[in-house]
């Protein structure tokens, strides 16, 4: 799934001759959260049921946040971030598309956080590592 970048997007903005003509070719802040969740799913070949039950979230509330019925908060959709095992900036994706600030490395809770999903530790391990350092764990 090969995004464009937001440096790219500025640079084509940037670039057009009107904002129309850029407007026509892209829609920025269109896509909700469902909609990008749904579209990992079937990029990384991952069944929602599994999804649900690896983020440890409440059945009926996650498939809720998959059709668009919920909007979670900045830490459910981090359990998801986990339970996929998503990049960082699939992760910051996530997080914008569902309202909520993306991670901040000044941040030391998001560094940690962080830290973990680039070395693409389990929801357990980041659990584990916050609660080591003294921070609110994810769930």
């Amino acid at each position: 799934m090969a995004e464009p970048l937001t440096e790219e997007l500025l640079d084509e903005l940037l670039e057009a001759p009107s904002i129309d003509s850029y407007l026509d070719v892209h829609s920025p802040g269109t896509r909700s959260l469902s909609d990008y969740l749904n579209e990992l799913l079937v990029a990384k070949r991952l069944k929602r049921s599994q999804v649900v039950r690896m983020a440890n979230l409440n059945e009926t509330f996650g498939y809720q946040i998959f059709t668009g019925a919920r909007n979670p908060s900045r830490d459910k959709v981090l359990q998801i971030a986990f339970a996929m095992a998503l990049t960082l900036r699939e992760t910051n994706r996530a997080l914008e598309a569902a309202g909520v600030s993306s991670l901040y490395s000044k941040d030391r809770r998001d560094a940690i956080i962080i830290f973990c999903l680039d070395r693409g530790c389990s929801l357990q391990k980041v659990n584990e590592e916050l609660y080591r350092f003294g921070e609110r764990t994810i769930c």
